[in-house]
């Protein structure tokens, strides 16, 4: 069972592992895009999980508290298809930072001035709100930090409340969303719509080559960066949202939860204010594989290879949550009303869910972290491969933060 599950499959496409400060190595031949073949199922399956799960574990216990606060602003209110867009993508552009400029381009070019600032004012609306939801993660990223160094006594039900919180203000955020985007959507005219309908939802190579970040700059000068990032964020998911359907929308890739051990420190890091990358995809697997099949003993894999059945159940359930809420969300996109209520409770549930598997990973590292010996703890080093990178004392979202991070309600983690 270990040996099939450690075997490596890669999970995207096959772009080689950036080296430290941005410098690639030499890059293999292309091959023609492959057809993408991934699902709920695949995200959900043991091998994709326990390879996350792996990255995370190995992200978690050689980084630091400032680098498990980093995560892509796309990872939260992410009930709109643009993971799915991305992950199919037919081109394997979809975690190149272009495919997010050239989508979003596109849109900001279509759209009329009354559209785009139908948009703006949204960012101006949630810019603020979207920095207090990731700082709302801080403390419980600190909690978990102190446990792994040690502190006992990390709670499962302070967690789960926890996390539900987060989501539920993550629901409040997207229900707005859809809102807002529904009304740009009713709001098109005919050639707009034609306009639309040639770019083919996962294939990067039938959208116009565009990048309008130099007008969304000037529509948004003198604004902060998360309103700059959220014009971004709402032109590529309006896109994939009004595209896609019901099924790309309640897709998850598996690292969409558990989101607070830097992992997606680790892994984007390198592509950091770069416009053409590729972030290897294949690296999560890899570097998973690694950490749990060459480095661990057996005895100190067991904990992570518990999770597994751990959180089945939870993660089931999250499939049928997400489901829920995507139909209830595509609602708007006919003209109808999405049940609020239902969408927060929802949402709420969710969280809870993302909270109990988030608590089966953190003790599960503390139990192996606490195993470790000097040799183990330098091959996991060089692993992590990020040889002069320092992470900011925190992050939101990706933007380095050099004051001190509020942590009040740390102490309500530990019974």
């Amino acid at each position: 069972m270990l040996s099939t599950l450690l075997a490596v499959a890669p999970l995207m496409s096959q772009e080689p592992r950036p080296d430290r400060k941005g410098e690639s190595r030499e890059r293999r031949p292309r091959r023609e895009p492959a057809a993408q073949k991934y699902s709920i199922e695949q995200a959900v399956s043991d091998k994709a999980q326990l390879h996350t799960i792996a990255f995370s574990g190995l992200a978690f216990i050689t980084g630091d508290f400032g680098a498990s606060t980093f995560i892509p602003p796309g990872k939260v209110c992410d009930y709109f298809g643009f993971q799915y867009m991305r992950d199919i993508d037919a081109a394997q552009k979809g975690h190149n930072p272009m495919f997010l400029n050239r989508v979003a381009g596109n849109v900001f070019h279509v759209l009329n001035e009354d559209q785009e600032r139908i948009f703006s004012a949204l960012a101006e609306e949630q810019a603020p709100q979207l920095e207090d939801l990731a700082k709302l993660r801080l403390p419980m990223i600190k909690a978990f930090w102190l446990h792994l160094g040690g502190r006992p006594g990390l709670s499962k039900e302070a967690t789960v409340q926890y996390t539900g919180r987060i989501f539920e203000k993550d629901m409040e955020l997207s229900i707005r969303r859809a809102e807002v985007m529904a009304r740009v959507h009713n709001s098109l005219d005919a050639e707009q719509k034609a306009y639309f309908a040639k770019m083919k939802f996962g294939d990067f190579n039938t959208w116009p080559e565009m990048d309008e970040r130099d007008k969304l700059k000037r529509g948004g000068k003198g604004k902060s960066k998360l309103f700059n990032v959220a014009n971004m964020t709402y032109a590529s998911e309006y896109f994939s949202w009004t595209a896609g359907n019901i099924e790309a929308d309640t897709y998850f890739c598996p690292e969409r939860h558990g989101t607070y051990f830097g992992g997606f420190y680790m892994k984007d890091m390198p592509a950091m204010g770069k416009r053409d990358f590729d972030i290897s995809t294949a690296v999560t697997g890899e570097s998973g594989e690694a950490f749990i099949g060459k480095v661990l003993t057996e005895e100190q894999r067991k904990p992570i290879l518990a999770i597994l059945d751990k959180q089945r159940t939870a993660l089931q359930e999250s499939i049928r949550v997400r489901r829920e809420i995507s139909t209830e969300l595509r609602k708007l996109l006919a003209g109808g009303k999405p049940d609020k209520a239902r969408l927060m409770s929802l949402g709420r549930h969710y969280g809870e869910l993302d909270g109990e598997m988030s608590w089966y990973y953190a003790t599960s590292f503390a139990e192996v972290n606490k195993t470790l010996t000097s040799g183990q703890r330098a091959a996991l080093v060089k692993l992590r491969n990020l040889d002069g990178y320092t992470s900011a004392p925190y992050y939101i979202y990706s933007q380095p933060m050099k004051d001190e991070p509020d942590l009040a309600g740390v102490e309500t983690f530990f019974k």
